[in-house]
């Protein structure tokens, strides 16, 4: 597990480092520059002839001490001060002066001399405006010159909270972050403009981001073999859970097939999938190991059997929107007791019918795309996508429920955990049928014990690493769901091997 603070958090744990834990600020300045240098080598980035371009903040210092570095390797180093003197921190005047003693040229200017290496030194993590004049001018100037991109800690312009560009941003090849990746630098789009992104440690302490509700983090692959849920030697199929998937109207197996198999693929002991009567025979020849149950028209009494017979409901891939399905799902809301995960046309008739969430606080999933988030909260996409995080925390406070908002980058909330953000999995995996593929899985974790955050957390985290090897295998644009729950079976395989080792 990692932590992707925002700029904000950063300098709060900057702050602490150098205050409580009495770690001087020039300290953490020539480890983050000696740092930056080491990671440029082992990149192979060529620093025979680098040019650094510093603003008047704490990065700007951290650039001048780069250029120092470099200049005692024997490059041939030169900075560019493109800040305003007047409001140089202390830090950064002291270190430019130092460079300067030390023999790096400093300029004022960035002329287009041919340079192996520019490196952007000119915003840190705290910069919440917009980019303009001269300042904008100058990192278009930077982007334009040939040569290798490197950003220190961030690159300038991109938003350290959402990965917005603030007007223009510096484009680099290469990112060195100081102690965590900020999370601009993992949402989009700053992620591209970031590169290849490598944190390396400083001394700054994280103790501050230790569940803190503000700070988001994610897993790594090595992170699976403490999420996935254990096998017990002695055990039946009642041990690992009986998942009901209310899924498929007239027409739609498809989608019912796909999320009761991923269910079974990530351990689930039993699935009944309830569905409309034309699904039935398709379905008993694709997936036999499943229970079908259908109907024709509503049937409250035979509902109400079956979710007094499931440990966990699945509900909504494929169900539609017709008058039948809404009375099955307003059935489902009222009277379900167990962990429940909600997809598709289930939350596209909450978002008709709102007041089925008024009752807070049940086992409740959802997993809503960014389309059906935006009909959840009545709001337009653009807004959603505008402050994303703030708003699916305070939905997930007002309506008590787990969500994880599926996008390029899917986040996890809560309103009493910190919010997971995933940077697994890839474009391949935008094809129709993945979001019924993810809801069962999550269906199947909590079918095995998992609470419904963790179920959540765990269940987009695998399903993501699931796309990462169908993309492995069937490359980029030939992809189909099915293929993410072969990946999902291979990640599982190779976990537990893991575990044995």
């Amino acid at each position: 597990m990692r932590y992707l603070p925002t700029g904000e958090w950063m300098q709060k744990a900057d702050n602490y480092t150098i205050d409580e834990i009495g770690l001087p600020s020039m300290v953490l300045m020539e480890r983050a520059a000696l740092a930056a240098v080491t990671a440029m080598e082992q990149e192979k980035i060529n620093t025979q002839r680098t040019l650094v371009v510093c603003g008047s903040g704490n990065n700007g210092g951290d650039g001048f001490a780069i250029a120092r570095l470099l200049k005692e390797k024997g490059c041939q180093a030169e900075a560019a001060f493109i800040g305003n003197e007047a409001s140089m921190t202390p830090d950064c005047r002291q270190q430019m002066k130092i460079a300067e003693k030390c023999g790096v040229p400093i300029v004022t200017t960035i002329s287009r001399q041919e340079y192996t290496v520019i490196v952007d030194a000119v915003f840190g993590v705290g910069l919440n405006r917009e980019v303009l004049g001269a300042y904008a001018a100058n990192i278009k100037k930077m982007n334009d010159l040939p040569g290798q991109k490197v950003a220190v800690d961030i690159p300038s312009g991109i938003c350290s909270a959402t990965g917005n560009v603030l007007g223009t941003a510096f484009c680099a090849d290469l990112t060195v972050t100081f102690e965590c990746e900020k999370l601009g630098c993992i949402l989009h789009p700053g992620h591209q403009y970031a590169g290849k992104t490598i944190p390396v440690a400083i001394g700054i302490s994280r103790k501050l981001f230790e569940k803190e509700p503000g700070v988001c983090y994610t897993f790594e692959k090595s992170d699976l073999p403490e999420l996935i849920p254990s096998r017990k030697p002695n055990s039946h199929k009642g041990t690992y859970g009986k998942i009901l998937m209310i899924t498929g109207s007239r027409g739609m197996s498809g989608a019912a097939y796909l999320s009761a198999k991923a269910a079974y693929t990530c351990g689930a002991g039993l699935v009944q999938i309830y569905t409309h009567e034309d699904n039935r025979v398709i379905l008993q020849q694709l997936l036999p190991e499943a229970i079908v149950s259908t109907y024709t028209e509503y049937e409250e009494e035979s509902l109400g059997e079956l979710l007094a017979w499931a440990d966990v409901v699945c509900m909504g891939c494929g169900l539609g929107k017709s008058r039948t399905s809404e009375c099955i799902a307003t059935q489902v809301m009222k009277e379900v007791k167990t962990p429940c995960v909600i997809d598709a046309d289930g939350l596209n008739i909450l978002a008709c019918h709102p007041e089925l969430l008024e009752e807070r606080e049940r086992p409740i999933i959802l997993t809503p795309h960014m389309k059906e988030m935006s009909g959840l909260l009545g709001c337009s996409v653009a807004e959603l996508q505008e402050k994303r995080f703030e708003m699916t925390r305070a939905f997930t406070v007002k309506a008590g429920v787990v969500c994880a908002l599926k996008d390029a980058r899917t986040i996890v909330a809560k309103w009493d955990r910190q919010t997971f953000v995933n940077t697994a999995g890839n474009s391949s995996m935008a094809k129709a049928g993945s979001g019924d593929v993810l809801a069962g899985v999550i269906a199947g974790l909590l079918a095995q014990g998992l609470h419904p955050y963790e179920a959540a957390v765990c269940g987009v985290y695998l399903h993501a690493c699931a796309g990462d090897e169908a993309k492995s295998a069937r490359g980029s644009y030939s992809v189909l769901a099915e293929d993410l729950i072969a990946g999902i079976g291979a990640c599982l395989k190779r976990t537990e091997e893991s575990m044995k080792r």
